[in-house]
């Protein structure tokens, strides 16, 4: 982590596939591909008989990207039971609140319109919240609908300079920060 956003590092931004990450796949420095990449797997997946579910994690401001809503599309009209998608609400993204930006509105509705079946998340900071809706995302399987989890979250949670501000979007902490972020942190992840 210490290369963080450093010039020719293997994490100098988004992580590629040919900077020695094992387990990368696919390059995640276009926003919005996530999706696309995920139906690709889920239908591959479905056509082989293969029972495992696809998971893909996205952010609300990568909900304003042109290529997610051609993929929201897709899923349902392949019948892609088998994948699930998480989104990130945290009307946050790297320029600012999202609303300011490019406003999502209600991206619950959206899903919903396009045919998929939705689960909530009221505090997606609270794990187990999160290892509940995952599980009830698992029971909605089978009925040829994607699910999609609206998981609502603080950016940067349990460390205070970091809560409600987009400004740590994509900045890495100084030495100084790090130890009072590190302070902080055991205390809000408890058990964890």
């Amino acid at each position: 982590m210490s290369t963080f956003r450093l010039l020719n590092s293997r994490l100098q931004g988004h992580p590629a596939t040919h900077e020695g990450l094992p387990g990368i796949r696919v390059a995640s420095g276009s926003l919005g591909q996530g999706l696309s990449v995920a139906n690709g797997a889920a239908l591959g997946k479905k056509m082989k008989g293969d029972d495992f579910l696809v998971y893909v994690l996205m952010g609300d401001g990568e909900q304003q990207e042109g290529q997610i809503w051609e993929a929201v599309q897709f899923a349902p009209n392949h019948q892609l039971d088998n994948l699930i998608a998480i989104v990130d609400w945290n009307l946050k993204q790297i320029d600012g609140p999202t609303d300011k930006v490019n406003n999502n509105r209600n991206i619950k509705a959206k899903y919903e319109a396009f045919g998929w079946l939705t689960v909530d998340i009221s505090d997606g900071n609270d794990i187990e919240q999160v290892k509940e809706a995952l599980t009830k995302a698992k029971e909605l399987r089978g009925q040829g609908q994607p699910i999609a989890i609206m998981m609502h979250s603080e950016m940067g949670f349990g460390v205070d300079y970091m809560m409600h501000t987009h400004k740590w979007h994509g900045a890495a902490p100084n030495n100084e920060q790090l130890a009072k972020a590190l302070e902080q942190l055991p205390e809000t992840l408890g058990d964890y």
